[in-house]
């Protein structure tokens, strides 16, 4: 019999949204959008360490998930196939180098930048679709990417760089959506099987910060120690949260929920960390905001016409 958790090609859209997978994918997008005033607060541990302790902390809170549900038992099949953790092993290393990215941005004065990167994945998780899987853009969707590439375009002009910081979350986890989506398990098993596999090299790197000096866990600040295990439980909560409000949820409402951590990400930028919102940043982001709008528009047209693959091509796609 298949795992209720796992995710399958013929498994309908529900029919309507239910008040359980609303809070459910509320909360993950609410807390995903409050993170960055967490990691601030922590801004004086670097990225790294920070990236460590989410991966070692994550492992009880989904071990202890997987033993209430009762699933483990596809987790120790996935340990079994070679397959699986080759693809562990790629998912495992694209979200912990989008969690580095996103930590050193958030905590470096760039959090403007992770919101605009958050705010593109959509419409990347489009061209990859397009460029890897054959499927063909609509005429919205291919306006929606124009506008994002104009925007792209006027960040490069204005600060004679590209705008690495926000395309590299884009790519990494647009790229970790598209795998996860070739994960043969469940959302749940997933996630510890990804922090499972990098809990190695994490306890290793562990090590080394404690053998030089650099360690800042138990060294006697409480408030460090405290934040470092939470950062377990603010990485494992919305990931599972989100996985299962996904399945409780219709395509379209999932599809305007998805907007609102980058959204509180952007506010938290300008209103509360004081990040320069310049000219160019002006015409950027409204411009990426009206592709976002567009590509909502493609994506209900066609969800009236294909209802269930969209459904699951959107519910394997985070976070």
């Amino acid at each position: 019999m298949r795992n209720p958790d796992t995710l399958s090609n013929t498994q309908p859209a529900p029919p309507e949204d239910t008040p359980q997978g609303l809070a459910f994918a509320i909360g993950a997008y609410g807390l995903w959008g409050f993170l960055p005033l967490y990691m601030k607060a922590i801004a004086h541990i670097p990225a790294a360490e920070i990236v460590v302790h989410r991966v070692i902390w994550s492992v009880p809170v989904g071990a202890l998930v997987l033993i209430l549900l009762g699933r483990t038992a596809t987790l120790r099949e996935a340990f079994r196939s070679p397959r699986t953790l080759a693809m562990g092993c790629v998912t495992a290393t694209l979200i912990s180098v989008n969690w580095g990215i996103y930590i050193w941005a958030v905590n470096s004065g760039h959090a403007l930048d992770a919101a605009l990167g958050y705010y593109i994945n959509p419409l990347f998780s489009i061209l990859l679709g397009a460029l890897l899987l054959g499927e063909r853009l609509s005429r919205l969707q291919l306006a929606a990417l124009g506008l994002a590439a104009v925007a792209v375009a006027i960040l490069t002009l204005d600060s004679g760089r590209f705008p690495w910081v926000a395309l590299s979350l884009t790519f990494t986890f647009g790229l970790y959506a598209l795998a996860k989506k070739r994960l043969p398990i469940g959302p749940n098993q997933g996630f510890l099987l990804e922090v499972l596999i990098l809990l190695a090299p994490a306890l290793a790197y562990l090590v080394y910060l404690i053998m030089t000096g650099q360690n800042h866990f138990g060294q006697g600040v409480p408030f460090n120690t405290w934040m470092l295990v939470g950062c377990g439980v603010v990485t494992a909560v919305p990931l599972i949260f989100y996985a299962n409000g996904a399945k409780r949820l219709r395509l379209s409402t999932i599809g305007i929920l998805q907007y609102i951590a980058p959204t509180m990400i952007f506010l938290c930028a300008v209103l509360v960390f004081d990040e320069p919102f310049g000219r160019a940043r002006m015409i950027a982001f409204p411009l990426i905001w009206g592709a976002l709008v567009i590509y909502s528009i493609s994506l209900f047209r066609q969800m009236r016409h294909k209802p269930r693959s969209l459904y699951h091509k959107l519910r394997t796609a985070r976070p």
